[in-house]
């Protein structure tokens, strides 16, 4: 599909375990351990980073022995957070090859390849079989999806009865489209952004039930602003998402804190149930 690779191409770069290492291990020396803690500046890539992942996993209650599932992995940093903290088995699924491969090689550097399995594949049609999680979440993921009933209903699918999905999702706010770039898409052409009440429409449609669903944006407002500010007056930290994705994560993220201060997103956090 067009637009699939049209995503691929915003995030896809080659090298980005190595350059992860490397940026590790010369900020914080060469024989820093390499594991879910000290990867966290760089591997959670959506807003907010490894704070954002607590947050989520709150919601998510996973319990030791559950197989987790991971729509939209990424360079898989929640996935090994979360495998490590609660003992469980992470399955990631990404669209961007580069990004399957950065996040094997980080499992093998941190020891976890046996806990964290990495599939590459679309959210839209899960590499995975039917009724095969406990639990899944995803992140920051469905702006780049365009299909929303879809991948709700590959989620439902691949639950088990009584299996939980969390949610924290961007949205679209009441003051127009953003500015571009932002961090999921250089142009309007690959973002696709639902309503909060859309999004709890298109849950329910796929047959879940509203667990919870709860509008964050005015609570997250204050501290991504204060990131904004902070990175006009200090630059780029030593550590963060632009060794992944270079230094136009700086013009990404100033678009994005204005679009939030102007009402153009908003962002939601939701857990959903298969039925039993």
């Amino acid at each position: 599909m067009a637009t699939e690779s049209e995503v691929q191409r915003h995030y896809g770069k080659a090298g980005i375990a190595e350059r992860v290492l490397g940026a590790l291990r010369a900020v914080c020396g060469g024989d820093t351990p390499v594991t879910p803690e000290t990867l966290a500046p760089l591997d959670h890539f959506h807003g907010r980073g490894v704070l954002a992942t607590e947050e989520l996993v709150a919601l998510l209650k996973p319990q030791q022995g559950e197989r987790i599932l991971d729509i939209g992995s990424g360079i898989g940093g929640p996935a090994r957070w979360i495998a490590a903290r609660f003992g469980v088995h992470v399955t990631g699924v990404d669209l961007t090859p580069e990004f399957c491969a950065a996040a094997e090689g980080l499992n093998r550097a941190c020891g976890m390849a046996d806990r964290v399995t990495i599939y590459q594949g679309s959210a839209v049609a899960l590499p995975v079989p039917d009724a095969a999680f406990d639990r899944a979440y995803s992140q920051n993921v469905i702006m780049n999806i365009a299909d929303k009933p879809r991948l709700y209903r590959e989620a439902f699918r691949v639950l088990k009865p009584g299996g939980v999905l969390a949610l924290s999702n961007v949205c679209a706010g009441s003051g127009g489209a953003p500015y571009y770039p932002v961090p999921w898409a250089t142009a309007a052409e690959t973002s696709f952004l639902a309503t909060p009440d859309e999004t709890r429409r298109d849950l329910a449609a796929a047959g879940f039930d509203i667990v919870s669903f709860e509008d964050t944006t005015a609570a997250n407002l204050p501290a991504t602003l204060r990131h904004a500010e902070r990175l006009e007056r200090e630059g780029l930290p030593p550590l963060g998402v632009h060794v992944i994705v270079g230094e136009r994560i700086r013009e990404m993220q100033r678009n994005s804190a204005r679009a939030f201060r102007e009402g153009r997103l908003a962002t939601i956090e939701a857990v959903v149930r298969r039925p039993a």
